[in-house]
């Protein structure tokens, strides 16, 4: 009877362990082996991409928002997916020395040996800190991350979830043959808008600085290259003979590689999706039941300017114009 029940109790493991390595079930593996889901599978067949290909992240303070794009097959990238960050400390600004708590912002390169499958806070991965730009200004500070656990001390913080997600696309993408990633970390969208309203800030100059990497990247849908010199990021400088310049001094000679907008194909399989998930009616703009009557009031506006408003105006242009005449960028 005994050897009966062990062997009974046996055969019952060997089913449990069987139904979990078919059933695909991500709550088997530990969470820097976790699979992509079939979610965000379908998301990237939806949008033509694959795990394999190369990725690029960016970081904006201000929105709360992490951004990852894949590069496809003509080079350029395309937004996959935008996810929230959970926590990060300090404000808007840089890192300049440890034990400041702020979280950087810059340019940076990620690769694989940065991951960390251990870390103390879910997953993580080393951003990077401090890069050429950094040491050039005796920024000091070290193994800052981006992790999960929500809870951030100069790092940015992700739910367990999203930094489980974040370090698989990682994962596929060096498996795929990805060397490094770039991490562009921005205070704000970097629109000529959004800088001129901070004008003031003693930052205004460095962020002007960030803004042409966030322009080329917009305008181009292209890996920006960087170099360092003269205290300032250089964004797809031309330097003679190929030869980077020393981070420490003023910049030489350089020409700038020319800026090709893109135009991205419109996804005709998206959008055929998208049209097959709306009502019929709305989709051959047609209208049932009653409709109510649309009237159409033409007011000459008050006698006078609101003064309120009128000062809020001349404040934005005064803060375009500072910025315009730092270097023509886009918005």
């Amino acid at each position: 009877m005994r050897r009966s029940r062990i062997v009974t109790a046996i055969l019952w493991a060997g089913v449990v362990v069987l139904a979990a390595a078919t059933s695909g079930c991500s709550a088997y593996y530990p969470p820097h082996m976790r699979p992509l889901s079939a979610k965000t599978r379908a998301l990237m067949a939806e949008k033509g991409m694959t795990e394999s290909q190369p990725i690029l992240i960016r970081v904006f303070k201000a929105e709360s928002e992490l951004e990852v794009w894949k590069q496809k097959d003509d080079g350029h990238f395309y937004h996959l997916k935008t996810y929230p960050i959970c926590n990060f400390s300090g404000g808007l600004g840089p890192k300049q020395k440890q034990g400041d708590l702020q979280a950087p912002e810059g340019f940076y390169l990620v690769d694989e040996k940065r991951l960390n499958p251990k870390s103390h806070y879910h997953l993580s991965f080393n951003i990077g800190y401090p890069n050429a730009y950094d040491r050039a200004l005796k920024r000091t500070g070290a193994n800052l991350m981006v992790h999960g656990e929500c809870k951030s001390r100069g790092c940015y913080a992700m739910t367990d979830a999203v930094i489980e997600e974040i370090y698989a696309l990682a994962l596929e993408a060096f498996a795929g043959g990805q060397e490094k990633f770039q991490i562009h970390a921005f205070p704000f969208r970097m629109t000529t808008a959004n800088l001129a309203a901070h004008t003031d800030s003693p930052w205004f100059d460095f962020w002007v600085n960030l803004k042409e990497g966030y322009d080329y990247f917009e305008v181009t849908r292209l890996e920006p290259t960087f170099a360092v010199c003269g205290r300032r990021y250089v964004v797809n400088g031309d330097f003679p003979g190929g030869t980077l310049p020393n981070p420490k001094r003023a910049c030489p000679r350089y020409s700038k590689l020319p800026m090709v907008a893109f135009k991205p194909k419109t996804e005709r399989r998206a959008v055929a999706q998208s049209t097959l998930a709306k009502p019929l009616g709305s989709v051959m703009d047609l209208q049932f039941g009653e409709i109510t009557p649309v009237y159409n009031v033409m007011t000459l506006g008050p006698a006078t300017p609101d003064p309120k408003e009128k000062a809020q105006k001349e404040a934005s242009a005064d803060g375009k114009k500072k910025v315009a005449q730092r270097g023509s960028y886009a918005d």
